[in-house]
């Protein structure tokens, strides 16, 4: 039985790390993946281990100390109790916000005095839920920025030009042109907390802070200005930029096996890789002017389609 609306995955097209530093990040749903609050009288395996955790969930947010938000936790413990759970196709680990979603149903479904899409979403109201998300999603992660159930709530494309300054952003409508945004399989999973902490112990170094305050922050800037703008071609010469720099500096965060795999779009311009997420396996990010021609190239591996140029 049907609890709550679908909530989408996203994919953060640019900013990975860059935004726990303060550079600009851009968000965008994604579709292919979703989740949703379901209930059921005989749980699957899978279902069970979603609503027991959730019930653990449901102790985190009981135990929140704050004036941010008010859960109807009565209401979320009975429904926890009749065999609730989170029925969800977003591959966990793979960097496209499978906690995101779920934070977002919850907030959804429980939070008292909930701002919804439908109003007009003013800049102090976006700060407000993703500070209300960042509370919610640090039970999974840690330490979360809250993006991830943002965009997750609001289905819409996300401008991040710092910490307090974020906006809902329109994108160009895709086209039936060659080039391509792709998803490629790692097939391993990703840990988000070790490759955060690997980030940050790098940025003790003078060197590595440069290179993300300078090159890393300036391309990702131009990567956002290009695509928002739609200027196709000069988004792929500041892509392959990108892409050398991550290769180059955050090689702990690309599985070893796709090292070369990494080199040699470089090499052929097939495509430009990047990381999708924190990295350290689920997906990898890949962008084309030939999405056929990328094909080919990786054609070992396993692609999907995420928007047409």
């Amino acid at each position: 039985m049907m609890k709550g609306p679908l909530f989408y995955a996203k994919i953060l097209l640019f900013g990975e790390y860059g935004i726990i530093k303060d550079s600009k990040g851009l968000a965008i749903p994604f579709n292919a993946y979703r989740g949703a609050l379901k209930t059921a009288d005989v749980l699957t395996d899978v279902a069970k281990k979603s609503n027991q955790n959730l019930q653990k969930l449901h102790e985190y947010l009981a135990g929140l100390q704050t004036d941010l938000v008010q859960f109807n936790l009565t209401a979320l413990k009975l429904d926890i109790d009749a065999g609730m759970y989170f029925d969800s196709s977003i591959p966990q680990g793979y960097g496209v916000g499978s906690s995101g979603a779920l934070v977002a149903s919850i907030y959804d479904q429980y939070a008292a005095d909930k701002i919804t899409v439908l109003e007009n979403l003013t800049r102090d109201k976006l700060l407000r839920l993703k500070e209300i998300f960042s509370l919610m999603e640090s039970f999974f992660h840690g330490k979360s920025s809250g993006l991830d159930p943002l965009n997750s709530y609001l289905s819409l494309p996300i401008l991040i030009n710092s910490k307090t300054n974020i906006e809902p952003a329109g994108i160009p409508s895709q086209k039936e042109g060659k080039g391509a945004v792709f998803l490629l399989d790692s097939e391993q999973i990703g840990e988000t907390a070790p490759m955060v902490n690997i980030f940050m112990n790098k940025m003790k170094n003078k060197g590595f802070r440069k290179m993300i305050s300078e090159e890393f922050a300036t391309t990702t800037d131009a990567c956002i200005e290009d695509f928002l703008q739609g200027n196709v071609h000069s988004l792929f010469g500041n892509v392959k930029s990108l892409s050398k720099l991550v290769l180059k500096n955050f090689k702990p965060m690309i599985p070893v096996a796709f090292h070369k795999v990494w080199e040699n779009g470089l090499l052929t311009n097939d495509y430009y890789l990047k990381l999708c997420g924190s990295g350290g396996g689920g997906y990898i990010l890949g962008f084309a002017e030939d999405y056929e021609k990328a094909q080919k190239s990786l054609e070992n591996y396993k692609l999907e389609l995420v928007y047409r140029f």
